[in-house]
């Protein structure tokens, strides 16, 4: 699965990456994966980190211990790169949190994500929310790169997700399912990001690309 990028059962698998290319915003030929959520690296139930737009009121967003997002060197020198490492984390943590909450319609996704993709983040939560699975193991995001635009106003993100332990369970039965066998569990993220006016670097695409990552 890409972009927004957890496994899925076997037999959902085709559908599920399916919906997960076009909520990442688009896509080519390439294999893609999708994911989203962020948080720190506890096994806790975490809580959003402070905030990168001083003064603006954010979503608190919490995860469970069942699920833990971490993030691997996750900082830059750099104010603004760590503005924008700050909100795509943020935006990421979003939205596996609302697949947890069986919330497609989460504020904190529409906080974190551009009117022109957050109609693809909600179908890629609804690809499994509809199917009634949740999201549980560990997933580790790491190799963040910030690439800051000229005019101050945009910028391009990219990390990978290592999706071994990254399962997903059925809530009626119970049941759970990890990739299928084969899958390679890396996958790499490449966001666009565009500052609005409150200072929020927002999430306005995301391509996930399965194999183009390795530890």
């Amino acid at each position: 699965m890409a972009r927004r990028a957890l496994p899925t059962t076997a037999a959902a698998f085709a559908t599920a990456a399916a919906l997960l290319l076009t909520a990442c915003g688009g896509g080519d030929d390439s294999p893609s994966d999708d994911i989203k959520g962020a948080g720190n690296s506890s096994g806790s139930p975490s809580a959003s980190p402070s905030s990168s737009a001083p003064g603006v009121k954010r979503p608190v967003i919490k995860l469970p211990s069942s699920f833990q997002l971490t993030f691997e060197n996750w900082t830059s020198s750099d104010p603004v790169e760590q503005a924008v490492l700050n909100d795509g984390k943020e935006e990421l943590r979003a939205g596996y949190a609302a697949v947890i909450a069986n919330d497609p319609d989460s504020e904190a996704v529409a906080f974190y994500d551009t009117e022109g993709v957050h109609g693809q983040t909600k179908q890629w939560i609804k690809s499994y929310t509809d199917k009634g699975f949740t999201v549980i193991g560990k997933l580790p995001v790491f190799n963040p790169k910030v690439t800051l635009a000229e005019n101050g106003k945009g910028a391009a993100l990219t990390y990978c997700t290592d999706e071994t332990e990254a399962k997903t369970r059925n809530r009626k039965t119970g049941k759970v399912e990890g990739n299928p066998a084969g899958t390679n569990p890396y996958v790499l993220y490449s966001l666009s990001l565009t500052k609005n006016e409150q200072g929020v670097w927002q999430n306005s695409s995301v391509r996930g690309e399965r194999g183009k990552c390795s530890r």
